[in-house]
């Protein structure tokens, strides 16, 4: 864990070099009652070099990350963060608010599961 930089106040709200591709989905509602209005989705993220992902919530839609390339700097909604290299996982639960950054020189991808709930 990194130490505190800032406050949620100062986190972008927009995106800025950011792009999702090869995006897959799977309706569970067919699968599981209980899922119905969701899928299982899976992306590739990239965020170029000066690139941003905004502040975000994960509140009902939990995730998980695996990074494939670059350094993501991820800061929380307290101003704590983390520096994930690739290799690194990640799980985001619902309670999880926060914004990436990349620092670097590449690209930062990464590869995304989540369960999503299209908006109606």
């Amino acid at each position: 864990m990194g130490s505190a930089i800032g406050n949620a106040q100062d986190a972008p709200k927009d995106n800025k070099g950011y792009t999702a591709s090869k995006t897959t989905v799977v309706d569970l509602g067919p699968e599981f009652e209980a899922m119905a209005g969701r899928q299982l989705r899976l992306r590739v993220l990239t965020i170029e070099p000066g690139g941003h992902i905004g502040m975000h919530s994960h509140k009902d839609r939990p995730a998980v990350v695996y990074f494939m390339q670059g350094t993501d700097t991820v800061t929380r909604d307290d101003g704590t963060s983390q520096t994930f290299h690739p290799g690194d996982t990640i799980g985001e639960t619902g309670k999880t608010v926060h914004w990436h950054r990349n620092d670097g020189k590449d690209a930062v991808i990464l590869i995304t599961a989540d369960i999503f709930q299209p908006a109606k």
